[in-house]
């Protein structure tokens, strides 16, 4: 009889098969929750809810590095992102370029988010904006409120304000209160063409496919983790899960090739992926350690430097012993 797994992740081609049960992991039947990643990110942390489930990479190394091992991770990475274009900037503030965010009020929702993990350490290693030349303000981008999902010791020569109460990052920086906002998703005060509100890089795809020529680097934004004692019981599940995570991309890549009829709204969806599969070499969302060993070693160098995570974890700490050797044959 099957393990009758919970696995709560986005909405996303690249999990659709484990969605709607077309992909079956080895020995597990999985119900799918589909949740809106903050929403997740929280019920994960505070509540332990989901025997498996989605996880913001840079909240699980925090956790780690606290000696908080009640997750596991797999390295199945369902999202990923450049991030030059998260950077919306007061077009009256005077920041032209990102060596002008130095002494400035910069919005977010939380420090030890995703987004800034790879925004910060982008500014210091290419433009030496160090993150405490920024007084960071954190609040609700687009309703007001917000807290860290989890505790998080923020260095002692960085500045944190709380956004005043009742109001929110967008409506901050349409008045010139704050002067830029780091966003992990498009903030409302830009999607309604406040003209305000530009982007420090307008031409961010030409921006981000040369910083991937020169750094090798597709940022990872969220990965997998299974609850400690869903794990425990059952260590096979690691390399289960991997191998069906794996499958279900592999036939969501081979739909976004077919040209018969269009997978997305997109127009041009064909072209675009194509002009991926060139710049990236035909891999361009491998899963697994060794595939993503420079951005992940990345990632765990910055956390540290950062103050997210307390040490510098060792890669082969994040992930259950059991997939450190897994391969992903597919895109």
């Amino acid at each position: 009889m099957a393990l009758r797994l919970t696995l709560a992740c986005g909405e996303y081609d690249r999990t659709h098969g484990l969605a709607d049960g077309s992909v079956r992991p080895e020995g597990i039947a999985i119900d799918y929750v589909a949740l809106e990643p903050g929403e997740l990110f929280d019920r994960v942390v505070r509540h332990r809810e989901f025997p498996v489930a989605e996880m913001s990479l840079a909240t699980y190394l925090n956790l780690l590095a606290r000696g908080d091992d009640g997750l596991v991770g797999i390295p199945v990475f369902p999202s990923r992102a450049f991030r030059h274009s998260a950077i919306y900037v007061n077009r009256d503030a005077g920041i032209r370029r990102p060596e002008d965010l130095r002494d400035r009020r910069v919005g977010t929702m939380q420090y030890q988010i995703t987004v800034n993990l790879w925004l910060r350490g982008i500014l210091e290693e290419d433009h030496g904006v160090r993150p405490s030349d920024l007084t960071w303000v954190l609040g609700g981008q687009d309703v007001p409120g917000t807290r860290e999902r989890a505790p998080v010791d923020i260095p002692p020569d960085v500045a944190v304000e709380s956004a005043p109460p009742g109001s929110t990052l967008g409506e901050l920086l349409v008045r010139g209160e704050i002067d830029a906002l780091f966003a992990p998703h498009t903030p409302t005060v830009f999607a309604e063409h406040r003209p305000e509100v530009v982007r420090l890089f307008p031409d961010f795809r030409t921006v981000e496919a040369d910083w991937y020529r020169r750094t090798g680097l597709f940022p990872i934004m969220h990965l997998v983790v299974i609850r400690r004692d869903v794990y425990e019981a059952d260590r096979w599940v690691a390399r289960s899960l991997f191998k069906a995570f794996c499958e279900a991309k592999a036939r969501a890549h081979a739909r976004l090739r077919f040209t018969g009829t269009l997978a997305a709204m997109v127009p041009w969806l064909v072209a675009d992926l194509e002009e991926a599969e060139a710049l990236f070499g035909g891999r361009y969302w491998p899963y697994g350690v060794e595939a993503n060993r420079a951005e992940l070693a990345t990632a765990l160098r910055w956390a540290h430097e950062q103050g997210i995570a307390g040490r510098l974890l060792a890669l082969e700490e994040a992930f259950a012993p059991e997939t450190l050797d897994a391969q992903d044959g597919g895109a």
